[in-house]
């Protein structure tokens, strides 16, 4: 993320929480390596079901990803249900397809405050070739009882306001937040259940002792866990380098515009409905905090923000709302999402009383708020199931490398998307 201008979520949030470092040689049952919505969800229901919670992180709840994506509250995962009952089995099916749902009621149970609002998602398509792909893909949830249906260009462009989208689907299980209130809202949810958030340390090394485990930190404290959750996705360090190996931490950016006037308010995405493409290489947008149109995709692989990134996406945003072009664009920032290589989320045990989850490839805010909830759901009680079963971490090859691989990949796709019509 740019630090020289905030993100519109940052400019826009609460203020942080005053959280303490931590200190000494600590206690609890279980620990939690990252205070994303993952660590953080898991943490809310493991207090809840009286276990002691410590969440240890280097930054405040919501640094990463989980205070900088698009707020966009998606349930499913990147395959579609027919695929995802033969890959997973049908419990899985119907755990993705409530991961949206899941999210909303925890916010109204918790009453957290991040301007939450069910209005519904429209994927569209650019191209007439995905046009059955989506018949199939909404036909599926519909079958299983979603509230959602097929719409033709006219309508997606009555949901949207742009005239660039072929055809498309309404997911109405959908919604938006604010996604760094949803963060720190969570936090002090947990906090309030009794769960122990410290802050300021990086987890160093993972050791087992006795029956649990010791997580040392960077400045001289530890904890000794019965169970230890490394929750750190996209910002997975050299705390376990195996977990890190098998990630593509993408670089996910975004725009926002000047406040929108009345007009263009009352002609872009009128409903508030949260929208995305369906192309390989395709952006996502909303009207988010102060009535800012914004825009985010993928950039560059690379850790450092590229202007031709913003420059390309600024570009997108003009294709798709040409009405906009005289408006200034006074927000741009980035962070990282995790990918795998098969695009799908992984829940790992790779030793006992060690769980790890990572790669929700964009699907992040719903379905990481429902993976961590159950979780803790499954720490506090093993006949409750995972909803994923456990894989093998599987390290990719030349990781080193990955930011020219992918951005190779990137280019790969964007050309592909070019060629289709």
């Amino acid at each position: 993320m740019s630090h020289t201008i905030p993100s519109l979520w940052a400019a826009t949030a609460r203020p942080p929480l005053t959280l303490p470092p931590p200190e000494g040689d600590m206690r609890a049952d279980v620990a939690i390596v990252g205070a994303g919505y993952t660590g953080l969800a898991a943490a809310l229901s493991l207090s809840r079901g009286g276990a002691s919670v410590i969440v240890l992180d280097t930054q405040a709840p919501g640094f990463g990803a989980s205070g900088r994506n698009g707020g966009q509250v998606i349930p499913g995962i990147k395959i579609d249900p027919d695929e995802i009952d033969t890959v997973f089995g049908e419990a899985t099916t119907e755990f993705v397809g409530k991961t949206a749902e899941t999210t909303f009621a925890l916010i109204e149970a918790e009453g957290i405050a991040c301007e939450a609002s069910r209005d519904g998602w429209v994927q569209g398509s650019v191209k007439r070739a995905h046009l059955g792909l989506l018949e199939r893909r909404a036909r599926q949830w519909q079958a299983r009882g979603a509230d959602v249906d097929l719409l033709t260009r006219d309508e997606v462009r009555a949901h949207t306001g742009t005239a660039i989208f072929e055809g498309g689907w309404i997911d109405r299980r959908a919604g938006r937040l604010h996604p760094l209130n949803y963060a720190t809202g969570l936090a002090q949810a947990a906090l309030a259940q009794g769960a122990d958030i410290r802050v300021g340390a990086a987890a160093t090394r993972l050791a087992r002792e006795g029956q649990g485990w010791r997580v040392s930190l960077a400045n001289g404290a530890s904890v000794l866990a019965g169970q230890v959750i490394v929750a750190t996705n996209g910002y997975s360090g050299a705390l376990f380098p195996k977990l890190r190996a098998s990630l593509v931490p993408a670089g996910s950016f975004q725009v926002a515009t000047a406040p929108l006037p009345d007009a263009l308010l009352q002609q872009i995405l009128p409903g508030r409905c949260v929208v995305s493409d369906t192309r390989r290489v395709g952006n996502y947008f909303r009207i988010g905090p102060e009535n800012r149109l914004m825009m985010g995709g993928r950039g560059t692989f690379s850790d450092t923000p590229a202007d031709a990134a913003y420059t390309r996406l600024i570009g997108n945003l003009h294709r798709t709302f040409p009405e906009t072009r005289g408006l200034p664009i006074t927000y741009r920032w980035t962070g990282r999402v995790a990918m795998t290589a098969d695009h799908l989320p992984h829940v790992h045990q790779p030793l006992p009383g060690l769980t790890m989850a990572a790669g929700y490839n964009g699907r992040g805010v719903a379905l990481s708020s429902a993976l961590g909830t159950a979780i803790g759901g499954h720490l506090l009680d093993g006949a409750q199931p995972l909803p994923f079963r456990f894989t093998d971490i599987r390290p990719l090859p030349v990781h080193a490398l990955h930011p020219i691989y992918a951005t190779l990949a990137i280019w790969y796709y964007r050309l592909r998307d070019a060629l289709e019509t």
